[in-house]
């Protein structure tokens, strides 16, 4: 079965990755660098790519981004660096993901790249979460001389990264080496620990840390008003890629994923996690999927090419469409954690493709519509406001901080970012921030005012 998973784009060869840097027409304005959320040097890097000079690019690459083995792969290049190339025009931008891959992989496969750790005497910052926006702030902060500490809920690092994003597009080993690479700049990593639970906000400030940042994302799905939306055999995407992580790590037996050979999946949804999701059901054996989406393929949030290659692989979309009733829901109410055995298939959903009715026979339903931050930090501590629908309220100055002083929040949790590459470029900024409002405080403290 896994070697379903086997990543899907191949790295480029070290001749094809030389070629391809040697088409870089090296701007003077780039497009690429102003297409990148965080502003990556990309003409620089390549140019010495072109020449052979590795490290040099590496170096480059590593003073704007702390996960560019991860950001090679999953980043909406199409959208964003790629998408302004000057030659995108005549279709033929330059390669940048898979150039920026072909570097990082180089690079830790190799061994090359030693970084001189500064000492840790700026100050001391606690970081919760170890997704995009908190290995970003870790790296960023230990280079710039912060004692660093990640609280994780989870028995391993990488949030999303880890298990969110399936392996065939995002390989595990990949992300275990680039945190390992962010352990090595100083930063410690506390796993099973839940802040709100096994911790408090309080309780950090007591060991000494001079700020804290809240990088915990989304773990709460959002749900539909459908009827039927509560049958056990409804499930959400993200539940459902971290089960087949748990799955390919050895952590569960096959059958506790749900999905299984001759399933008939329906996703509803059609971001980046619903195709992953859609594709993931079709590696786990599923006999049909159709993503069913309310509007158009040109209004969905996926990227095109994620679409493409799920077209190619088989699945089916129905445009304009809305699930009406989930049916099979006798069992509506039930626990949400109840496993997918035989007795919790579904006999089928009804279908709205607009303004005509469709039954159609499926086993299971993956929802992937959003998700919403969870209140376990906030609800522990005093001090934290948030809006409306739950999302932590931040300040510009120093940006990110929350109401409560010294306590910073970026990334999902404070609906702004989108993608990895978002929640790091919203991370650099607050990095920044913390390190504005730590600076400010000890000068304060070192004046000798009289009294």
């Amino acid at each position: 079965m896994n070697h379903l998973f086997k990543e899907v784009s191949e790295n480029y060869t070290l001749p094809e990755a030389i070629r391809e840097a040697q088409r870089c027409l090296h701007c003077k304005v780039p497009g690429c660098k102003k297409g990148c959320p965080i502003s990556n040097d990309i003409p620089d890097w390549i140019s010495e790519l072109a020449k052979g000079n590795f490290g040099n690019a590496m170096k480059i690459i590593n003073s704007r981004s702390n996960l560019p083995a991860v950001c090679g792969r999953v980043c909406g290049h199409e959208r964003q660096c790629e998408g302004n190339c000057v030659l995108a025009k005549k279709g033929r931008h330059i390669n940048i993901g898979k150039l920026e891959r072909f570097v990082a992989d180089f690079d830790g496969e190799a061994g090359l790249t030693h970084e001189a750790i500064p000492e840790k005497s700026r100050g001391a910052v606690a970081v919760i979460g170890s997704g995009p926006a908190g290995l970003t702030i870790a790296g960023d902060l230990a280079r710039q001389g912060f004692r660093v500490e990640i609280f994780e809920m989870q028995p391993e690092p990488g949030g999303v990264l880890m298990f969110g994003i399936p392996e065939y597009r995002l390989p595990k080993e990949v992300v275990r080496r680039e945190i390992k690479k962010i352990e090595n700049l100083g930063v410690l990593f506390h796993l099973d620990t839940t802040i709100g639970r096994t911790l408090t906000i309080d309780d950090l400030f007591a060991r000494g840390f001079d700020a804290i940042f809240m990088g915990t994302g989304t773990g709460r799905p959002k749900t539909l008003p459908i009827p039927g939306i509560n049958h056990p055999g409804v499930r959400q995407a993200i539940w459902f890629l971290r089960r087949v992580s748990l799955y390919q790590s050895g952590c569960i037996d096959q059958k506790e994923v749900v999905i299984g050979r001759g399933d008939r999946i329906a996703v509803i949804g059609c971001g980046n996690t619903a195709i992953d999701a859609a594709r993931t059901a079709l590696r786990m054996g599923a006999a049909e999927v159709t993503v069913i989406y309310h509007r158009t393929v040109n209004e969905m949030s996926a990227l095109r090419a994620e679409y493409d290659d799920a077209v190619a692989e088989g699945v089916k979309f129905m445009w304009k469409s809305s699930v009406k009733e989930i049916r099979g829901a006798e069992n509506d109410g039930a626990p949400t954690d109840m496993p997918w055995d035989a007795g919790n298939r579904l006999s089928g959903i009804t279908v709205d493709t607009e303004g005509t009715l469709t039954d159609m026979t499926v086993d299971r339903v993956i929802l992937a519509v959003g998700s919403a931050p969870a209140s376990r930090i906030v609800d522990s501590t005093d001090g934290i406001n948030v809006d409306s629908k739950g999302y932590v309220l931040t300040r510009d100055v120093p940006y990110g901080m929350t109401s409560r002083r010294g306590v910073f929040a970026g990334g999902d949790v404070t609906n702004r970012p989108a993608t990895v590459v978002h929640a790091m470029q919203d991370a650099k900024r607050v990095a920044d921030g913390i390190i504005r409002y730590i600076d400010a405080v000890k000068l304060m403290e070192s004046i000798d005012l009289p009294s």
